[in-house]
């Protein structure tokens, strides 16, 4: 078996999760490959009942915590909040954020936690919101992107399934969304936070 590691940016990045279980559940493969993150059990089903202005009042109140977050730390940003692809969302866009992305992500991840559970708190409801900064989410789906599909040659080629480094949740389901959408391979993930990595493997 070929293990491949994942390359990092040395410079911010222009341009989902370790879960708080009562809110977001457990994560397992099924989430990693078919749910748009790790959000877990609880917010999938939640997530049919959802309707758009519901939604977008989830991303109204996490603005108004991350508007106040960054009022603490003294940074400033613009804050957008939509809903796209059936999740709320907050976009914070400005310069010098890169302290709040963090090493991999990993700032950025604590930072959406947080949020959701501010979300949670005044709705009840469980909320798969995706906070991004600096485009950090955008330019990461590239990298994996990349990633996911030189995994895939290598198993096409040498027929040996390739193990993949450690990622977040987040990092999980992008490489798994690219190599489902190819033919003759298959992924699944393997261990526990915070090692849990994906194997590509030939398809049986």
């Amino acid at each position: 078996m070929t293990e491949t590691s994942i390359p990092r940016a040395e410079q911010p990045l222009d341009e989902e999760e370790t879960a708080t279980l009562a809110v977001n559940g457990d994560d397992t493969d099924a989430d990693d490959a078919e749910a748009d993150d790790e959000a877990g059990a609880a917010s999938t089903r939640t997530k049919k009942a959802v309707g758009e202005s519901d939604l977008f009042r989830q991303s109204e109140i996490a603005a108004d915590y991350v508007e106040g977050l960054l009022d603490i730390l003294d940074y400033d940003g613009d804050i957008d909040e939509l809903v796209s692809a059936g999740r709320p969302m907050v976009e914070v866009v400005g310069e010098r954020l890169q302290s709040l992305v963090g090493q991999r992500g990993a700032t950025l991840e604590a930072l959406q936690e947080l949020t959701r559970l501010a979300v949670f708190r005044q709705t009840g409801t469980p909320s798969r919101l995706l906070l991004d900064v600096g485009g950090y989410r955008a330019n990461r789906r590239k990298e994996l992107a990349a990633v996911a599909k030189n995994a895939v040659e290598k198993v096409k080629e040498y027929g040996e399934s390739v193990r993949l480094e450690a990622m977040s949740a987040f990092e999980r389901k992008c490489v798994h969304d690219v190599v489902n959408a190819m033919s003759g391979v298959v992924s699944e993930s393997e261990g526990v936070e915070p090692n849990r990595r994906i194997v590509v493997r030939p398809a049986d």
